[in-house]
């Protein structure tokens, strides 16, 4: 079926591209005018002008829209109903990134901040002409999607929380400025990914991630156990602050590139072989004994990173206490790498926003729209890994008669899940300091 279709479209191209266009473009608006007086009729339950008992609606008119084809432009006259709406189905309503991105390129154009690339955006997306009055009622109806996102009630625990931002060039007045798009994803307790916050602020001083992190709480954000972000001072001390008593997990790949910024090039590859060495292990104990060669190695030749190593070291291993299944996801800021080149992406095709509301608008759709397919999407962690994240609840074993022995060659009584129990010590124990030798039994 697939195939017959790809093929048919493949047939109408060739044949659009001849020199009978203006006839074929006169055939084209006829057949899509059938279409639509077929469809109406359909949703009205009687043709137009027809008294019948089975009417559900009525017709209310014409209203023009032009249709770009490979022909040529085709004047529609798209039907009207009293009630409700109609769209053909062969026009596709533009994606709410692109209805927000129509938005920033026509606010440019109508407030008279727009450039030549600018103007041929406004073109090419079909804005020529619009108006202030028009403009103004889009940017409502997707304001309204906007907000109702970002206030959005966060139901459940969130264990993982990552935090990132991203510097946009925004016009303030007669200035340029860069604006930070402060951004929060989080894995919720089922093992989905979610983007919970979305904020564009000055920059990322501390107040601004305070009253980012403190919006999340109001709107119920809790049972954070790990968050993952790069070293901003900021941003450490707002955590610190609002998130007080969750782990910190410094970003890997950040902790690495400024080690690396730290030594000659010549000496690069030697430094991130050493630290790529000890994030490889995939327990605290064998990371700690690698990180131990590793600033022997690195306090011979380079004794400043050899310290700033080990000044770092119990905040880019706080990973490894969690569930080895997580250790990919949640020693870096790395999953977002692919969602951010995304956005950068489509800013830098505006270049520079008109105010920052557009740039919210903007940015926020594009994570509606990630946030949707992730929720419809495979799941990030498996439900038996997020259950290691806490031990099951104690299961009582219904009590023996007084005086009754335990059948022979019975395994001892337990009140808990022994193997699950263990699994999830292992998982949430604190590591030992390191050089700290393991403690014996005392048996």
């Amino acid at each position: 079926m697939t195939k017959a279709t790809v093929d048919a479209k493949e047939t109408l191209n060739k044949v659009l591209e001849t020199s009978h266009g203006a006839t074929l473009l006169q055939v084209l608006a006829t057949a899509l005018a059938a279409i639509m007086e077929s469809d109406v009729t359909a949703l009205c339950g009687a043709a137009f002008d027809q008294r019948s008992d089975e009417r559900v609606n009525s017709r209310n008119g014409y209203r023009g829209r032009p249709l770009e084809t490979r022909m040529g432009t085709v004047g529609l006259r798209i039907p009207k109903l009293r009630e409700g709406s109609y769209l053909p189905g062969f026009i596709e309503p533009r994606r709410r990134w692109e209805q927000a991105f129509v938005s920033v390129v026509q606010e440019a154009y109508v407030q008279g901040v727009s450039t030549r690339k600018v103007d041929e955006l406004v073109k090419a997306m079909g804005a020529t002409g619009m108006s202030k009055s028009e403009v103004s009622r889009l940017c409502v109806e997707l304001d309204e999607q906007v907000e109702a996102f970002r206030r959005r009630p966060l139901d459940g625990e969130y264990p993982y929380l990552w935090l990132d931002a991203l510097y946009v060039k925004v016009r303030e007045g007669k200035h340029v400025v860069s604006k930070a798009v402060l951004i929060a994803y989080a894995t919720s307790a089922l093992g989905v990914r979610e983007v919970i916050g979305v904020e564009v602020a000055d920059g990322e001083m501390e107040d601004s991630w305070r009253r980012f992190l403190g919006g999340l709480v109001e709107r119920g954000l809790r049972g954070v156990q790990l968050c993952v972000s790069d070293a901003h001072e900021g941003l450490k001390k707002a955590i610190s602050k609002v998130l007080n008593g969750t782990t910190w997990q410094r970003c890997t790949v950040h902790f690495l590139r400024n080690m690396l910024s730290h030594v000659p090039r010549s000496a690069q590859g030697f430094v991130a072989a050493a630290l790529r060495t000890v994030f490889a292990q995939t327990t605290a104990e064998a990371a700690r004994e690698a990180m131990g060669i590793a600033l022997k190695a690195l306090g011979e030749r380079y004794p400043e990173v050899a310290k700033l190593v080990a000044e770092a070291e119990e905040d880019v291993l706080a990973y490894l206490v969690f569930p080895v299944e997580h250790h990919r996801q949640i020693h870096s800021t790395n999953p977002l790498e692919r969602q951010n080149r995304e956005i950068r992406r489509r800013t830098d095709v505006v270049g520079i926003f008109p105010n920052g509301p557009s740039l919210t608008r903007l940015v926020t759709m594009l994570l509606i729209e990630q946030n949707e397919e992730w929720s419809v999407g495979r799941r990030y962690f498996s439900l038996e890994s997020m259950a290691l994240l806490k031990p099951r609840p104690q299961r009582e074993l219904p009590a023996l008669p007084e005086g009754a022995a335990a059948p022979a060659g019975a395994a001892p009584r337990a009140t808990t899940d022994v193997p699950h129990q263990a699994a999830a010590a292992r998982a949430v124990a604190p590591s030992r300091p390191a050089g700290r030798p393991p403690a014996r039994s005392a048996a």
